[in-house]
């Protein structure tokens, strides 16, 4: 990661370079996935916020955190292959899946980083999950559980997208989700 200054300058640049209409236009909805089971309430948009820490610094978030209970899964949300699996500070036990020219990054979940002769993996041995490198994961599949590792306050999803190297908001990819399988859905009646 770089500075804090040109982490927030990219984060402008790039969110300024795909806005929802063209989101909903980039991509048929219909195999996509809600990215964690027993959703309960969004506790932190994309863009500028708050430190969670308590002070009074403004930093801005390249995701959308989504509650739920500690251990409920967390489902892959478009078909692609793990490229990375890690374990950090921030971000915690994470799973980083691509799709196209879509990445989709999974944090703070249970669980840890671990290596055998097949590669690296995260494993979550409670929730029966191990997830390698290089593993093609379909939309739905279980790929991980929520968790509190990592920079967190409480047990929540960080759900983070990129489209072509640029980070989006994942609630406008909701957003274009919901009308594109609402819109199907009428259609067939």
């Amino acid at each position: 990661m770089g500075d804090k200054a040109s982490d927030t300058q990219a984060a402008i640049a790039s969110t300024a370079q795909v806005n929802p209409t063209q989101i909903a236009a980039l991509s048929e909805w219909q195999g996509a996935s809600f990215p964690v089971e027993d959703f309960q309430t969004y506790t932190s948009p994309f863009g500028y916020r708050s430190s969670p820490d308590g002070g009074y610094s403004q930093e801005f978030h390249y995701g959308l955190d989504m509650a739920a209970p500690e251990g409920s899964y967390v489902r892959n949300w478009w078909s692609g292959t793990v490229v990375e699996v890690s374990d950090d500070s921030n971000c915690g036990t994470s799973v980083v899946v691509e799709s196209g020219s879509w990445l989709h990054i999974y944090c703070h979940m249970s669980g840890y980083v671990d290596s055998d002769t097949q590669g690296r993996y995260m494993i979550d041995r409670d929730g029966g999950l191990k997830i390698y490198e290089g593993q093609t994961v379909v939309a739905g599949d279980r790929i991980g559980r929520v968790g509190m590792t990592g920079r967190t306050t409480g047990p929540h999803l960080h759900w983070g997208l990129k489209y072509d190297g640029n980070w989006v908001d994942p609630a406008f990819v909701l957003q274009a989700m919901y009308y594109s399988q609402q819109q199907t859905a009428q259609s067939i009646q």
